[in-house]
């Protein structure tokens, strides 16, 4: 097949040029060269101080501007990289009537809880108590968000947050509203950035996952996080991943292997609607259940901290028999390990609409206490609170509860 060296459409004009006028040509170019070079030699001088005071008298709010301009424009990128990856996916897998309905419900579902996205997203944007974008690695998506407090006068204990998104889209600003929401409680959070499928394998979000968790650990300090107290926690996929990053490190540390952090900095693992990997042999090495019960593993249990999943009981993208199964198999090994279900709730219940709903919630209240315990002080502050937010109508949270694909 041959390959056109122009568009397709276009042909280019063929012109002739005679030596007399090529010749004619350069003399005119050179002479207007030299002109301009050696009879104005002022003028060019003249513009370069001119732009020169241009460049320095560029103003603060406009570096600001140019700045925010930068994050949109990331922003933007990252959401048509998603958008992206989810259709590629369902052109892998083919876009029968099921997953069409499941397409559109998500929408419905979407618009439904509109109000409340709107509100978190516009925080997001011009909230001055995040750190946007921090860089923690070399490959792509490496990158996490800060949430911190309006106050930092005594280090603050540190939540290391994974986000779901069904391996395919997930995004750091998915953990935004339980960032801002934990920052209220004097707790920072950091939002770990991962590649999705098929961007990376379930083996780069580990990794991944893994060098967010160092740059955590190492780094926290100059941010106003206790290096002392840092949590880990995942929501789905990025229960999924979070788990598995965490195994796999307590693995490695118990054979003697070099590592860039330590599970002992880990105080305690969060799993909310969590999944376990099922299928062939190379799916299975992801699953945090097999992991768990390896024999290569027996020595690595002694390094695991504390152990909670959380999980609905109405959850039909993930059956709670996922946490079940996992935590029986930590029990079984020796692991401390507690899991804690919730009577009918669904996938996003304890995620989403629980947030948007505000005031006081279980889940919420939870992991609050669980960080501030020992601290008096904190303690106090939490029982004085104002209960949190209310983002969304109620009604607006049942419609969406009814047509929610999750």
């Amino acid at each position: 097949m041959t390959i056109p060296t122009s568009p397709v459409g276009f042909s280019p004009v063929e012109t002739t040029t005679s030596t007399h006028d090529m010749r004619s040509t350069d003399a005119v170019d050179s002479l207007r060269s030299r002109t301009s070079t050696s009879t104005n030699p002022v003028a060019g001088t003249r513009r370069r101080s001119i732009d020169s005071g241009k460049l320095a008298k560029t103003s603060p709010s406009l570096c600001r501007s140019q700045s925010f301009g930068r994050e949109i424009g990331h922003a933007a990128s990252e959401t048509y990289l998603i958008t992206r990856l989810a259709f590629t996916l369902l052109r892998y897998l083919g876009v029968g009537r099921r997953w069409i309905s499941r397409l559109l419900a998500l929408g419905l579902y979407a618009m439904l809880l509109m109000p409340g996205f709107l509100q978190v997203l516009y925080q997001y944007l011009f909230s001055s108590q995040i750190r946007r974008s921090v860089v923690y690695g070399d490959q792509p998506r490496n990158r996490l968000d800060l949430y911190l407090p309006k106050k930092i006068d005594s280090p603050k204990p540190v939540i290391i947050f994974v986000t779901g998104g069904a391996w395919i889209i997930g995004y750091k600003g998915w953990g935004s509203l339980l960032g801002f929401q934990l920052a209220e409680r004097e707790i920072i959070v950091t939002c770990i950035d991962y590649r999705n499928f098929p961007q990376g394998t379930i083996s780069d979000m580990v990794e991944d996952v893994s060098r967010g968790i160092s740059f955590v650990c190492n780094n926290i300090a100059d941010y106003g996080g206790d290096p002392n107290r840092i949590y880990l926690m995942g929501q789905s996929a990025g229960a999924h991943i979070s788990s598995c990053a965490l195994l796999k490190q307590a693995i490695k540390e118990s054979k003697g292997e070099s590592t860039s952090w330590s599970v002992s900095q880990i105080k305690a693992y969060f799993g909310l609607s969590g999944g376990i990997m099922e299928g062939d042999e190379s799916l299975q090495q992801f699953s945090p259940e097999i992991l768990i019960e390896d024999p290569s593993a027996k020595n690595a249990v002694s390094h695991l901290p504390h152990i909670v999943l959380f999980h609905g009981t109405e959850d039909f993208s993930i059956p709670p028999d996922a946490s079940i199964n996992f935590i029986n198999a930590l029990k079984r090994v020796g692991a401390r390990a507690e899991l804690i279900l919730y009577d009918g709730k669904t996938h996003t219940d304890l995620f989403i609409q629980d947030a948007l709903r505000g005031g006081k919630e279980e889940l919420f209240d939870y992991i609050v206490d669980y960080l501030h315990t020992g601290d008096s002080e904190a303690l106090a502050n939490d029982a004085m609170a104002p209960p949190r937010k209310r983002l969304c109508p109620e009604l607006l949270l049942k419609l969406a509860g009814l047509v929610s694909p999750f």
